[in-house]
């Protein structure tokens, strides 16, 4: 033994920084704090059989490569992809923004799969450890601690990290396999909860969508498919020119009221509440004003559904577009028309210029685009419909993130602090 791994193994030898915060009754030994290497055994079966590819995700986990990303990116041949087996730990070295040495996730599926043989895949020596040492790398600041010593610089200055290297490494994990089995079974009944909650936002989401496709009418029709009980024999939508339902607010702005950005995804929001820095201008007077129920929209990115309604008194950046509704146009079911695909393709093909990234939708060319559309009463009815379901989306999705953040909360009194061991 060298004389860094003395003073390393003298200097943990007791330490409480190696016990968990939070520990279930009746386990009292302390944990080791040993190189992964005690607990993984790396293995370089080949894939023979012509097995499904899957690729890692950090938010996923090891998921199959077509499911995951559309289409498969693994090689004609795959005889030389290692094999990857339930209880698995697959170490990828792509980079992200908030793991930039990688990622660690357990295979958590039956059977056998392919994996590309770029990653590193070991076998646990119990399948409650794999699931501990997962845990420990969903966290961006301990996965951090762990691989970047680790780290060795290779040709044209790439950082890397062999698998030899990422078994060098050590992690603190209980020695008594009972007591690695309750904190594994606690980990993974939380993230059972959390893919329920996951796929039950995703089914709102679906259904979402499929109900948007029924209630509009699809290309070339004039009345969607599904009418609501109550005007079930108002009739046919009617054409309209959109210069008939919004005129073109230019009001300059006032002094006093918050500004708004509008984003693709979430509409109007105000500016404050971004995470990023705005140059431009900060002069009420200089900025249009936005009256409750307009609607706004940026010129530069219509063509991809950029534009929200007003939900008060508010100004907006000057190179934006206003909308103010005019009688018979209810505002919220026209920012659920205007994003519908069939809706973009003719926003888009009535934007000016050369390439797709410096297209602009100026009002006159909106004000010419023909929209199918019912009397207000029932545009409001729609739109009642798809706000709350909209509000119940959120609700489940602010379930999903706390449940989320219970989670990493767990995991922090569950598991030592890296740093504080390497202290």
């Amino acid at each position: 033994m060298n004389s860094k791994a003395k003073t390393t193994d003298a200097k943990v030898a007791g330490n409480p920084a190696l016990l968990p915060k939070l520990r279930f009754p009746g386990f009292d030994k302390s944990w080791s704090y040993e190189p992964l290497s005690k607990s993984l055994k790396e293995h370089k079966i080949k894939n023979t059989a012509g097995r499904d590819v899957y690729s890692v995700s950090m938010e996923y986990g090891i998921v199959n490569q077509i499911e995951l990303l559309g289409r498969s990116f693994a090689a004609a041949d795959t005889s030389h992809y290692t094999i990857g087996r339930r209880f698995d730990v697959v170490y990828t070295k792509s980079p992200l923004k908030a793991f930039p040495f990688g990622i660690v996730k357990q295979c958590k599926f039956d059977g056998e799969v392919a994996l590309s043989p770029l990653y590193g895949v070991f076998t646990p020596a119990n399948p409650h450890l794999g699931l501990m040492i997962e845990a420990y790398f969903e966290s961006p600041n301990r996965s951090k601690d762990f691989l970047s010593p680790l780290c060795q610089k290779g040709a044209k200055n790439t950082l890397q990290i062999t698998n030899t290297t990422f078994l060098s490494g050590r992690l603190p994990l209980p020695t008594q396999p009972t007591e690695q089995q309750r904190i594994a079974e606690c980990l993974s009944s939380v993230d059972e909860l959390i893919a329920a909650q996951d796929r039950k936002v995703d089914a709102l989401k679906i259904h979402k969508k499929g109900l948007m496709q029924q209630l509009f009418p699809q290309e070339a029709e004039s009345q969607p498919r599904l009418r609501l009980p109550e005007f079930k024999n108002a009739g046919e939508w009617e054409p309209r020119k959109a210069g008939t339902l919004f005129t073109n607010r230019v009001t300059k702005g006032e002094q006093g009221l918050p500004i708004y950005s509008v984003t693709m995804h979430d509409g109007m929001v105000r500016r404050d509440s971004l995470d990023r820095n705005f140059y431009d201008i900060e002069d009420a007077a200089r900025n249009k004003k936005v009256c409750k129920g307009d609607i706004a929209y940026n010129m530069m990115r219509m063509w991809q559904g950029a534009l929200g309604v007003a939900p008060e008194d508010c100004l907006v950046s000057p190179a934006y577009i206003v909308l103010a509704p005019m009688k018979g146009a209810v505002p919220v079911f026209f920012q659920y028309l205007l994003k519908l695909p069939t809706t973009i393709l003719l926003l888009t093909s009535h934007s000016r210029g050369l390439t797709k990234d410096r297209l602009r939708l100026y009002y006159d060319d909106f004000a010419s685009i023909t929209l199918w559309c019912p009397a207000p009463p029932e545009q409001q009815r729609i739109a009642s419909c798809l706000t709350s379901l909209d509000a119940l989306i959120a609700v489940e999705t602010k379930k999903l993130e706390a449940l989320k953040i219970h989670k990493n909360g767990l995991m922090q009194q569950l598991l030592p602090s890296l740093e504080v061991v390497e202290a």
